[in-house]
């Protein structure tokens, strides 16, 4: 029976993971604390472990981990930028990932932080609880009729797109590799990356991170568009240069941030901090405008997206650096 050391554990990963079929073939050893180069020798005994998107899988960690027999990486999120790619592959190390779960789930927190931040719902609630019914500071607009830019159309862009043009609203897109047959049949418009910065009432974000990503959402991006564009970010938080948000909040530039990511999450996301003093300056700072909405990293929360990483996940862990891994990035 193989061992997996599991990392940054919630009482919902383990519900679904210990849920999932032949799950029940693999001993699991949870571990609420992340992995990092600090934590790796946590895992001596096992045969692979399972990482989430703030574990830190840098060559150090790596190096420990292949010094323990350990020579599966199994990652239960899309994304890949917190491991070194290059350290795994010279250690031996295999690295799988869920490369998809529920698009529909991000899809539709997307759009629900956005109109949740239009129609300031966080802030009507608030009011309602407190028995203060006035509508004053509420006014939001119609989606209906304005342009919405979507950086990025994989699964998850398509789909947010698809949502806003229900809403009757007018879509442009911008990604290396378009999808014109999709973009065709949903009356969904390709264009260089400058028009939609221009021309977008709302600019939502659906990229990989890497070094030609990062921070693509900076100072000059932000001079690019209208006054007045609402920014939503459910991807990766180092896609937006967060001095550069809160310089161009403060102006009055942007007329309303919503993020489900942030650049400095590890540590605080998925955290229960309510009894400490915030560290981060810079979260703290976006948390005092009216007209930031942040969740913390929930997009992917649905029951439907954790039974598909369970699945995914425990079935690269069964199969093994030596088998058919269906999400693998480095072998």
């Amino acid at each position: 029976m193989k061992t997996i050391a599991f990392y940054d554990a919630k009482s919902y990963d383990r519900e679904f993971m210990g849920a999932a079929p032949g799950a029940g073939r693999l001993r699991w050893v949870f571990h609420e604390f992340r992995l990092t180069a600090e934590t790796a020798t946590s895992a001596r005994g096992a045969d692979a472990v399972c990482g989430f998107v703030n574990d830190r899988l840098d060559r150090e960690c790596l190096e420990t981990l292949a010094a323990l027999g350990v020579r599966h990486v199994a990652l239960r999120c899309a994304g890949f930028n917190n491991v070194d790619a290059t350290a795994a592959r010279r250690l031996g190390i295999a690295v799988t990932r869920v490369p998809a779960y529920s698009p529909h789930a991000v899809a539709e927190h997307t759009v629900a932080l956005l109109l949740s931040l239009n129609r300031r719902i966080h802030r009507a609630y608030n009011r309602v609880r407190e028995q203060n019914f006035a509508l004053h500071g509420l006014v939001g607009f119609d989606l209906f009729g304005k342009t919405c830019g979507i950086l990025g159309t994989g699964k998850i862009g398509r789909i947010t797109a698809q949502i806003l043009r229900g809403f009757g609203m007018r879509v442009l897109a911008h990604d290396p590799s378009p999808s014109i047959e999709w973009a065709a049949a949903n009356s969904v418009a390709y264009s260089p990356l400058a028009k939609v910065l221009a021309e977008s009432d709302v600019l939502s974000l659906h990229l990989p991170l890497s070094p030609a990503t990062h921070h693509l959402i900076d100072a000059s991006a932000l001079a690019q568009m209208k006054p007045g564009v609402v920014l939503v970010n459910t991807s990766r938080g180092k896609l937006l240069d967060t001095a550069a948000v809160i310089m161009a909040l403060k102006a009055g530039h942007l007329a309303g941030v919503a993020l489900d990511v942030y650049e400095e999450e590890e540590g605080v996301f998925f955290e229960d901090l309510s009894g400490t003093v915030l560290q981060d300056d810079e979260l703290a700072r976006l948390l005092v405008f009216p007209n930031v909405l942040i969740t913390a990293h929930q997009a992917f929360l649905t029951r439907e997206a954790l039974a598909e990483i369970a699945r995914v996940t425990v079935t690269n862990l069964a199969a093994g650096p030596g088998g058919f891994l269906p999400g693998t990035v480095v072998t």
